[in-house]
């Protein structure tokens, strides 16, 4: 059974570029939804299951870290792995969003950074080199 992600980024671009890098990493990867703030993040959330969440951090309406936050004080999203991909320099900013239990990926990325980030985070397989 495939892996149901959303992908949240204001950049249509951006969006378009990681669903092809998913696509690229070899991951079974199931339904792909995407979401261009958190507030439709969070809403895409409440109307499908979803294994794993990719989030900007800067965007408008409702930022990356808002959304994390508010995903981890609900009992229906508190436990999705979440994912940030981001251009964030900010070790301060980038810290609080690991204690809200988020793995970090840099971009510029590549399709084996982000297979083993996401297999780290779902606890699945070990890396295919």
């Amino acid at each position: 059974m495939g892996i149901n992600i959303l992908v949240v980024d204001d950049s249509s671009v951006m969006r378009a570029m990681i669903i092809k890098t998913l696509r690229m990493s070899g991951l079974d990867l199931g339904e792909i939804h995407e979401a261009a703030n958190g507030a439709e993040g969070l809403d895409s959330l409440s109307r499908q299951w979803t294994d794993l969440v990719i989030l900007d951090i800067n965007m408008p309406v409702m930022n990356g870290e808002d959304m994390l936050k508010q995903m981890r004080e609900s009992p229906e999203t508190r436990d999705i792995p979440a994912i940030i991909i981001s251009t964030e320099g900010s070790k301060t900013r980038i810290d609080k969003l690991v204690k809200l239990g988020a793995s970090f990926v840099h971009k510029p990325f590549t399709p084996e950074i982000i297979r083993n980030t996401i297999n780290q985070r779902l606890g699945i397989g070990g890396d295919h080199e």
